[in-house]
């Protein structure tokens, strides 16, 4: 059965929305952003016992990370300045993924090329063990006093979120930071299986410490780690964050293709870690009266339940995470039940809340707008209220809209407010149900 089928099927069993023209659009909430993790907040949500031990360790363990970093950083600075140097500007910018390909012949990993980024990544790897995102891994390895991250002494655009003194994302699983760069370590000591490859080797092995000792207590990872900060601090599964890391511990845990190098004793700590995190997967599908629905961006690591993220991203459910989600799980044991009730219950909430007959269309340079166009294929808002399960919209002054044609026209084109993730969900449906 082809997806287009399949999705059609779908849409004919449910009831799929048409979003009129709004008569009287309104603003219908403001967002309260979050001001990150402290240990009065782990005081307040956990009984005293164990449990507030471990995590009052794990906000230690961040605070003594995020200072080891800064010190060594600031320590290269210094030896720079006491000798008359300046100090080296940021690295490059560009898509991490596409500079550190993954789909090469093995041999092409052994390869002077291959080599040099990989040079790159570890001299890159920050004290703690991760990476940051959105670098050129083609460029030079850093030097002495360079900042491990793009971020570091860069003031952003919206540094009150991203971090005012420029370090930011120090560390991160976002944009597939940090996961990329152990995956592509991975396949160059596998060309490299003598002293040649320790370096990498070496490298690998603190950048898997590093996502073992960032795992919340429970399972999960913040955005951040050494934690930053507001809503980086949160239980995340933006950008796939989520499920891309626990994709990578189970590999790891198996010990297969390139991870053969990997400890008898890491790989269990890998694999203990994944399925935790697939056990919060199922934890965190949003229940609205009773059924399962789908899945918010980001959680509140104590109750387990959805807060908001940038200004604009506002509590709610939302597609752009829940899609692989599905299919993620899809990929799993099928033998259980929690995990079959899981993606049932998500492709039934995707069928329902289709919008039909719209049209998500830029109409200029600066303008993009919602559009009526009958026979349009199916789109999904990015984002849904839990209470009402139709489509709303955020601004970056907090606002909360339930017409995206009101909000900015800077965030109207500078944001993807819907997209085809349910044909995706559909089209991995079919195939799932086929293999049974």
């Amino acid at each position: 059965m082809t997806h287009n089928r399949t999705l059609a099927l779908l849409l004919a069993l449910a009831a799929p929305m048409t979003i009129p023209a709004v008569a009287h659009a309104e603003v219908i909430g403001t967002t309260v952003p979050l001001k990150g993790l402290t240990v009065a907040d782990v005081e307040a949500a956990v009984p005293a016992g164990p449990q507030r031990e471990a995590w009052l360790d794990w906000l230690a363990r961040s605070q003594a990370a995020m200072a080891r970093d800064k010190a060594m950083l600031e320590a290269e600075r210094s030896a720079l300045a006491a000798s008359g140097q300046d100090v080296p500007g940021p690295p490059p910018t560009g898509n991490s993924a596409r500079t550190m390909p993954l789909d090469r012949d093995a041999a092409w990993y052994g390869g002077a090329e291959a080599r040099a980024i990989a040079d790159n990544v570890v001299s890159f790897q920050t004290p703690a063990g991760g990476w940051g995102k959105n670098q050129d891994r083609t460029g030079p390895p850093r030097a002495p006093g360079q900042g491990y991250t793009i971020s570091i002494g860069q003031a952003g655009a919206h540094a009150a979120q991203d971090g005012a003194d420029g370090w930011s994302f120090v560390g991160t699983m976002d944009n597939d930071a940090t996961i990329h760069e152990l995956a592509f370590l991975a396949r160059v000591q596998e060309q490299l299986p003598g002293a040649e490859g320790d370096p990498y080797r070496q490298s690998f092995a603190r950048g898997l410490a590093y996502l073992l000792a960032a795992e919340m207590p429970g399972g999960g990872w913040a955005q951040v780690w050494p934690l930053q900060g507001l809503y980086h601090d949160a239980l995340t599964l933006n950008d796939n964050m989520l499920i891309n890391t626990t994709e990578l511990l189970q590999q790891v845990g198996t010990g297969a293709g390139p991870y053969g190098f990997i400890a008898p004793e890491q790989q269990a700590q890998a694999a203990a870690a994944a399925a935790r995190a697939v056990a919060v997967l199922l934890e965190l599908q949003v229940e609205v009266a009773g059924q399962p629905t789908i899945w918010a961006q980001q959680y509140d690591p104590f109750t387990r339940q959805p807060v908001p993220a940038r200004n604009y991203e506002m509590i709610a459910l939302s597609t752009g995470e829940s899609a692989p989600v599905l299919t993620f799980l899809m990929q799993q044991d099928r033998s259980d039940p929690g995990i079959v009730r899981a993606v049932e219950a998500g492709v039934r909430w995707f069928a329902d809340h289709a919008v039909q007959d719209m049209a998500w269309r830029r109409l200029s340079e600066t303008e993009r707008r919602l559009v009526p166009e009958p026979g349009a294929d199916p789109l999904w808002s990015r984002f849904y209220s839990i209470e009402t399960g139709k489509p709303i919209f955020g601004d970056r002054d907090l606002s909360i809209h339930d017409d995206v044609n009101e909000i900015s026209a800077e965030r109207r084109r500078g944001y993807g407010w819907f997209n085809g993730s349910g044909t995706t969900v559909a089209r991995d449906y079919a195939a799932w149900q086929a293999a049974r």
